[in-house]
């Protein structure tokens, strides 16, 4: 049991050390981009209009990412500490998560819909943001650049199970729990390519599990990762 206990605390130092690392590498890379969008715009003032726009739009998708992952680290906090509190109103949960796609599809990658229409409940809708987007997320990040993503969801007796799949090239079985541990990354922080700060799943199995539901990693078919959450209907 002491040793048991020790290689936990061994591993969870690593992973805190992995998120250390990776924060300061996701805080200096869109700081040192905004940075030079900025150089570029004050020495090129003949800039046309067309390249000014692209240099802003950039900037700005830089900040949002940063926005996104400081958002994260704050939730993160909020759910360590039993600050996080629900706004629970009704809402139309199949529009919702449509427009969820929809906005993915025209400002990152293109995301499928295979959603129920007429899903009605009460949940917080910041809450649901949240997952979802978390779970694009890193479907973006890991299922590669041609992946077929896929948000999904539909009523099963007193349950609405959706989530979000892929094809990409999946998770490997060992680690399908392991995943959703706060800090947890698969592969070596300093030579992994994907950004990141293994933060994501862990928010969202903790949100999920607020609401009194459950959220697996199944494999999706013969190729790909399917993110499946159960919650009850009506809660």
């Amino acid at each position: 049991r002491i040793q048991t206990s020790i290689q936990k605390d061994l591993r969870l130092s690593e992973r805190h050390s992995n998120f250390l690392l990776s924060v300061t590498h996701e805080l200096k890379t869109p700081l040192a981009s905004n940075k030079l969008y900025l150089q570029t715009l004050l020495k090129h003032t003949s800039l046309s209009e067309s390249k000014k726009e692209e240099i802003i739009a950039q900037a700005l998708n830089e900040n949002k990412r940063l926005e996104a992952m400081i958002e994260n680290i704050l939730t993160a906090t909020r759910l360590d500490n039993h600050h996080f509190e629900l706004n629970k109103s009704e809402i139309d949960f199949s529009s919702f998560l449509l427009e969820i796609a929809e906005k993915w599809s025209r400002t990152r990658n293109a995301v499928q819909a295979d959603v129920e229409k007429g899903i009605r409940f009460k949940v917080d809708p910041f809450v649901i943001d949240t997952i979802f987007n978390n779970l694009l997320e890193n479907a973006h990040k890991y299922a590669g650049k041609n992946a077929v993503v896929t948000i999904y969801a539909r009523i099963e007796g007193n349950h609405i199970v959706c989530g979000v799949k892929d094809d990409g090239p999946g998770v490997p079985e060992q680690f399908r729990n392991e995943i959703f541990e706060k800090f947890t990354r698969i592969g070596n922080e300093e030579t992994r390519i994907e950004k990141g700060t293994g933060l994501g799943l862990y928010i969202v199995k903790e949100l999920v599990e607020m609401k009194d539901g459950n959220i697996v990693c199944l494999s999706n078919g013969d190729k790909g990762t399917n993110f499946e959450i159960t919650l009850p209907y009506g809660k």
